[in-house]
């Protein structure tokens, strides 16, 4: 018998249980019948480690007896008071984190501490989950859960299309990444409070849509012209939002593509963070009148974005077929003056296909993003008026400049 690795097997199982028999015993009511507490917990986790020394068999006995106890406690238990089942559940976890302490001490002892954390997190985490989050949130973390571990693995990565342009995976991987972001950024907008200023708002509000940014801080400029550099900050923040997914995006359908443009796509996002620091430190940046939105994410928002991607593609492919390589850049930078992600995708695909150098495609996001200041621009000049849309002009030139430039140094 190897006695240093049964001494530290039984070490690790004796301090497991100690470590979840003392979360348990400070948590019990005073009146409990029943109750299994740090010396209690601490001979179960020893048993496990001991049977599993004398193989399967006796495991599975000690478990079947623990779990007897457990059900004549629970019964016990219930006479005058309510008992839950976390502590018969604990029970058990305690025999068999003993049990793998044989194996694996490492595992078990970080097992145990993660199983203390939780009994022990009891009323932080009912309170998270009652009071927390509403009942909307709780809907949309399950709907993205089932969007990523669900539907995904049950599409097919081939494409559907005659031209094979369309794949449904890859679109899929799309729409849970926009949902995500948006669950993300609802999070994050919960955490730190909407009032804590415009720039939060700006940027999380900017996974959902960037031109809806725009748009609503334009109307909040035209409203309170005190937060005109505020309000413009922070629709440049939402546009900072919108590259960042844009790589996202580039990343999910061509991970080559992606890095050959981190360093321009890095400079643009700096661009556009200088002009609204400047905003932000020449206005007020205090004046959000509204919380978050009750929705993470919109599904139906996603699944536009990933219907426009695909129309885009085979426009692309159409043109490609017909022009050439031109035609189908051409018809990328026109859809992104409606939608910059479903363009980008576009020159993304055309990269993973051999059909642009990366070279070509890291220039055609340059003029995905100079087609996106066109159109966000005119968009802040009419719902902001002229302040408000030249200092947003302002970010978004010197954030095509910015990408352009990286492009030139990456590429020359």
């Amino acid at each position: 018998m190897d006695w240093d690795v049964s001494i530290a097997s039984l070490s690790t199982a004796l301090g497991i249980g100690l470590l979840v028999g003392t979360v348990r015993e400070r948590h019990h009511a005073p009146d409990r019948i029943g109750k299994a507490g740090l010396r209690t917990h601490a001979l179960l986790a020893l048993t496990g480690a001991l049977a599993a020394g004398f193989g399967t068999g006796a495991l599975l006995v000690a478990l079947a007896a623990v779990a007897a106890l457990a059900v004549a406690g629970y019964r016990a238990g219930g006479a005058t008071h309510d008992p839950g089942l976390t502590g018969e559940v604990a029970m058990l976890v305690s025999v068999l984190l003993g049990a793998v302490a044989q194996q694996s001490p490492a595992l078990a002892a970080g097992l145990g501490v993660l199983v203390a954390a939780l009994l022990w997190a009891k009323a932080p985490l009912r309170r998270l989950s009652q009071e927390l989050i509403s009942e909307r949130e709780v809907q949309d973390g399950l709907l993205l859960a089932a969007s990523a571990l669900v539907i995904l693995p049950l599409l097919p990565d081939r494409a559907v299309d005659p031209w094979g342009v369309v794949q449904l995976s890859m679109l899929w991987k799309i729409v849970v990444l926009i949902m995500a972001t948006g669950m993300l950024g609802h999070v994050a907008r919960r955490a730190v409070g909407a009032r804590r200023g415009l720039p939060v708002a700006g940027f999380f509000s900017g996974f959902a849509s960037s031109t809806a940014a725009v748009v609503s801080f334009g109307h909040l400029s035209r409203a309170q012209p005190a937060l005109r550099a505020a309000s413009a900050s922070a629709a440049l923040l939402a546009n900072l939002a919108s590259v960042l997914l844009l790589v996202a995006v580039v990343a999910a359908v061509s991970p080559t593509l992606a890095q050959a443009i981190a360093w321009p796509m890095a400079s643009a996002c700096a661009g556009l963070l200088l002009v609204a620091a400047h905003g932000l430190l020449r206005g007020n940046a205090d004046g959000l009148p509204a919380g978050p939105e009750p929705r993470a994410f919109r599904i139906s928002h996603a699944l536009l974005i990933a219907l426009v991607i695909a129309v885009v593609m085979l426009l692309s492919e159409a043109l490609h077929r017909a022009f050439g390589d031109a035609g189908a850049m051409t018809g990328a930078i026109v859809a992104a003056l409606a939608e910059l992600q479903a363009a980008a995708a576009s020159v993304a695909r055309m990269a993973s296909t051999g059909s642009l150098s990366a070279a070509q495609a890291a220039w055609g996001m340059v003029g995905l993003l100079a087609a996106m200041s066109i159109a966000k621009s005119v968009i802040a000049f009419v719902s902001g008026g002229g302040a408000y849309g030249r200092q947003v002009t302002a970010g978004l030139v010197l954030m095509t400049a910015a990408g352009a430039a990286g492009t030139w140094l990456t590429t020359r």
